[in-house]
């Protein structure tokens, strides 16, 4: 029974920097890039885990800075935000309206239902998770709001 104890205790010992080994990336370590042309300019985002272009779970850090705004638009799967830093104004309709917008702040998690048409900005630098089903797709109610479209324009 000794010979198991020291083992055992060596595993214990391990343990917590095994650990630390595993603990979630800092934003400064994940691998940033722009986000898609859906987005309007500014936001970067990080893949976390899975692939957004497959139809299989994923999860994306998404940062947008001071000000950055999404104008309404829907997803044809549900998704659940939540935010890690700084403090999103999410709103549901079909109109921006930051009056109608509720905050959500740092810890605050959420989902919105597929096809649920909503909008949101950013009160000051934010990072938020999203977790979804894929393939992402974003679809804005009014086209003109849509950045590929104004991208395209000659």
């Amino acid at each position: 029974m000794r010979i198991l104890t020291v083992p055992a205790c060596l595993v214990l010992m391990a343990a917590p920097p095994l650990h630390s080994q595993a603990a979630p990336a800092t934003p400064s370590a994940l691998h940033w890039s722009s986000a898609p042309a859906v987005f309007p300019l500014g936001a970067k985002m990080a893949v976390l885990s899975g692939d957004p272009t497959k139809a299989a779970p994923f999860t994306v850090e998404l940062g947008f800075p001071a000000g950055y705004k999404i104008p309404p638009h829907f997803h044809p799967t549900a998704e659940t935000v939540t935010v890690k830093k700084g403090t999103l104004l999410v709103g549901m309709g079909d109109t921006f309206d930051a009056a109608k917008a509720k905050p959500m702040q740092v810890g605050d998690s959420g989902s919105i239902p597929a096809h649920a048409h909503h909008f949101a900005a950013a009160k000051g630098a934010t990072f938020i998770t999203v977790s979804a089903m894929g393939p992402f797709a974003m679809t804005y109610v009014h086209a003109a709001d849509d950045p590929q479209k104004a991208a395209a324009k000659p």
